[in-house]
């Protein structure tokens, strides 16, 4: 008798492979983003949780922009082809998918950083604060 695992086959292993890379070019971690902060960021993050929130603790060298006030004229102070990666609080937040829709509706490259802040206290990196 199969478990509810196997219940379903996998998918074959090509379509498995275009899904599983197609989600790098939707997704970072933050063990990833961490090491680009580190060295030095060739992107923009974005806490788009609220300026409470992120005063209580954001990930270093990120920028709090609400995902409601993405708007163009505010995303117009970068460069044309800045790479924006979004976090939120975390896996059960939405607000990063929020923020990278109104970037990808802008045109604007974008990727989330999977599990926000609750991913990077989890890997224990330092949240900067104020």
């Amino acid at each position: 008798m199969p478990t509810a695992v196997t219940a379903v086959p996998p998918a074959p292993s090509a379509l498995a492979r275009e899904h599983f890379a197609a989600e790098f070019a939707f997704e970072t971690d933050c063990w990833d983003v961490h090491d680009a902060v580190e060295k030095g960021a060739d992107f923009v993050l974005l806490d788009v949780r609220s300026p409470a929130l992120f005063a209580r603790g954001h990930v270093p060298g990120a920028i709090n922009l609400p995902h409601g006030k993405i708007v163009r004229s505010k995303m117009s102070e970068w460069p044309e082809g800045t790479i924006f990666v979004t976090y939120c609080a975390g896996p059960h937040c939405n607000g990063a998918a929020r923020g990278a829709l109104r970037l990808a509706e802008m045109g604007l490259p974008v990727k989330i950083m999977t599990g926000g802040i609750t991913g990077w206290v989890d890997e224990g990196f330092a949240l900067a604060t104020g």
